[in-house]
């Protein structure tokens, strides 16, 4: 029996979520073992090499590009090095579940700062759902509690840095090529991160550390390639909440690999933060199909 498009989404969707999280669990593998600007401008080199493959095969490797989209781009690079920097520094040193988790929020901060700041329509009842959403998000955290950390802190600013990269993202002209951002952000990252590291102590690897890192990088190339082709498939009302099943994931990976299971109170935080986003992404689904259809 042939898939349909919505469910072959759904299972792209599920695949995607599934890569970037076996990349994260790879890199809190080598925490500790490797310093981060060493792993990033390691795994940089093969995704970049990848990317930039991938870019070229699609004819898409040129600069023919808008003026204002090149300071996008800018902006774009500034957000991912930013989000990569402090969401595995925070990776790093608190479960994956709660990291993972705290980042499930990225739905709510986009809608609510798209609204705030390009004026896009969010009506009461999506508003609600962000409300509580970031209510969830605050159990997750729980500043004040015995648990809290600055490693809490720094996950927040990964999230704020990642919705940076998504609303610039939002605002690329359509004629520019999603591939040819995706190589100069690797490029970007790995320059940086190779940059930044020269000062500093590097340490000898052995045959198991760059087996992980290359692990690590074929399942951060999976996830790309799942999330492109994604896109090109289904509805995204229906496919979008398959987003979450990440933090399943995350919290099976965390217990098998690392031995952690999320406090009760993290547990219900990120269940509220899923229902939120859930049903903000059903009622976005809703009004786009109401749009349509009165279009």
């Amino acid at each position: 029996m042939p898939l349909s498009d919505n469910m072959r989404g759904a299972l792209l969707m599920m695949a995607s979520m599934a890569a970037f999280t076996i990349n994260d669990t790879f890199m809190k593998v080598l925490s500790g073992d490797v310093p981060l600007f060493q792993l990033l401008f390691l795994r940089g080199i093969l995704t970049s090499l990848f990317t930039g493959v991938w870019a070229w095969r699609l004819g898409v490797l040129h600069f023919r590009l808008p003026r204002r989209d090149l300071g996008l781009i800018a902006l774009r690079i500034v957000a991912e090095i930013g989000s990569a920097y402090f969401f595995l520094t925070a990776l790093f040193h608190m479960p994956i579940a709660n990291v993972t988790a705290i980042l499930q929020s990225l739905p709510l901060t986009v809608s609510l700062l798209a609204a705030l700041l390009f004026r896009e329509s969010l009506g009461w009842r999506r508003m609600s759902a962000i409300l509580v959403g970031l209510l969830g998000v605050l159990l997750i955290v729980r500043p004040g509690a015995e648990g809290f950390t600055l490693y809490s802190v720094y996950a927040l600013i990964a999230v704020g840095f990642v919705t940076m990269r998504d609303l610039v993202t939002r605002r690329l002209s359509r004629s520019t090529p999603s591939m040819l951002v995706t190589w100069t952000t690797s490029m970007s990252v790995m320059v940086f991160f190779g940059l930044a590291g020269l000062g500093r102590d590097w340490v000898e690897m052995d045959v198991r550390t760059w087996g992980v890192i290359v692990a690590s990088s074929v399942s951060i190339i999976a996830g790309y390639l799942c999330s492109v082709l994604v896109m090109r498939v289904g509805e995204i009302s229906f496919i979008a909440p398959f987003r979450y099943t990440g933090l399943i994931w995350a919290l099976t990976l965390g217990w098998f690999v690392f031995g952690d299971w999320p406090a009760p109170l993290t547990l219900i935080g990120a269940a509220i933060v899923v229902c939120s986003g859930v049903f903000m992404l059903y009622r976005e689904g809703q009004i786009a199909k109401q749009t349509k259809r009165n279009g």
